[in-house]
């Protein structure tokens, strides 16, 4: 419990050095894209690696396979949450809310808060639950706003991600039991451990730049709870019925709960979407996951 608390605290200061460091204008809006590309596209990829690198067995690979499965299951119950839900919304708004309801904050967000409240094997559980939302990202996600991809257009782009390529080069390792050079291993874990500051700080840097008055209207809170509430419910309870091993549940529920995708704010820009919109979904269900996530771990403990 107090490791959670901790945790948390942690995870609060960061966020506000992210917050002060914009606002003071030490970080630029071309900075904090930059240190996003770099959280995405080499910290997060190398903490994904890391994580694979556990003792293999059966039961590990029977355990990503239950994984799986129910990181499946709840991307077609998001996928069915955002086509269902949100009917009497007009278009541009609705598009929105069934991006953010189908992709998640998880990959972003979620990696830390996993290896926080369950360790090593947290992280890469959470590994294994996120090549579905990566899959859907470029197929169900993609067509909300436009047509879908091609077959080809989507195998490249789901196969060429740096956190899928990553997630292949783990499992080879683990199956294969290579070790990598001391001075390999050294520098993968040394980039790794940079992810959670990095990653608090990005989203402290985006609160920077929200008027946080102007930010919650009824069709917000609305989504947030179905994001943040309804969601993650709607996994814990099976699972327990299920008799589900509690850490697969823990991973799971938490990284259905976490708020909706920072790309929804990208993509209804591209697409004309009400961007406005967007921006408040994922920034305001984002402050809200600082009070949910804490009570989701208590829960799940």
């Amino acid at each position: 419990m107090q490791k959670l608390i901790d945790l948390q605290l942690t995870m609060f200061l960061m966020m506000a050095v992210g917050i002060v460091v914009k606002k003071v204008g030490i970080i630029g809006k071309e900075g904090q894209k930059n240190i996003t590309d770099l959280v995405i596209y080499v910290i997060l990829p190398c903490n994904i690696i890391k994580s694979f690198m556990v003792e293999f067995s059966l039961k590990i690979m029977y355990t990503f396979g239950k994984v799986l499965m129910v990181a499946v299951l709840i991307q077609v119950l998001c996928s069915l949450v955002g086509h269902f839900m949100y009917n009497r919304i007009e278009p541009a708004r609705k598009k929105c809310l069934q991006y953010a309801t189908i992709c998640s904050n998880a990959g972003f967000l979620g990696n830390p808060v996993a290896e926080g409240v369950f360790g090593t094997m947290g992280l890469t559980l959470a590994s294994i639950y996120l090549i579905p939302q990566r899959i859907v990202m470029w197929s169900a996600g993609i067509s909300v706003f436009t047509q879908s991809p091609d077959k080809k257009t989507l195998f490249k782009k789901v196969i060429t991600h740096p956190c899928i390529v990553s997630c292949i080069i783990g499992i080879l390792l683990m199956v294969t039991r290579i070790s990598l050079p001391s001075f390999l291993n050294s520098s993968l874990q040394t980039i790794s451990s940079c992810n959670t500051a990095l990653s608090m700080m990005v989203i402290g840097m985006i609160l920077a730049d929200i008027d946080l008055k102007k930010m919650a209207d009824g069709t917000v809170l609305y989504f947030t709870v179905i994001r943040l509430i309804f969601i993650p419910l709607v996994v814990y309870i099976p699972c327990r019925l299920l008799g589900v091993d509690a850490m697969i549940t823990g991973v799971c529920v938490l990284l259905a709960a976490m708020p909706g995708g920072a790309t929804t704010s990208i993509l209804a820009s591209k697409y004309d979407g009400d961007t406005i919109f967007a921006t408040k979904c994922v920034v305001f269900s984002t402050l809200a996951s600082l009070i949910t996530t804490p009570i989701w771990s208590f829960i799940l403990m």
